[in-house]
């Protein structure tokens, strides 16, 4: 996984939901493109695409650094 500086809008969020362990740091860092199930808390991506704000792309780089168990990537 490459965190490298991408121009904002570019790229695709990618996840692994059998790797997610439900610890929500990816809701905490982007709300507006990630949330969790209700029933197992497992991350829900609302949009696979990365925003075009820098300021939400920033986030959902963030969230994919935070991930603890490495269930979400950039491609």
């Amino acid at each position: 996984m490459s965190l490298a500086r991408q121009p904002s809008g570019a790229g695709r969020i990618g996840v692994q939901r059998d790797r997610c362990v439900g610890a929500g740091q990816c809701v905490l860092a982007a709300p507006t493109v990630f949330d969790q199930d209700e029933e197992e808390g497992l991350v829900l991506v609302l949009d696979d695409e990365v925003p075009a704000s820098d300021a939400d792309a920033d986030a959902v780089r963030e969230a994919v650094w935070a991930c603890p168990s490495g269930a979400l990537t950039l491609r």
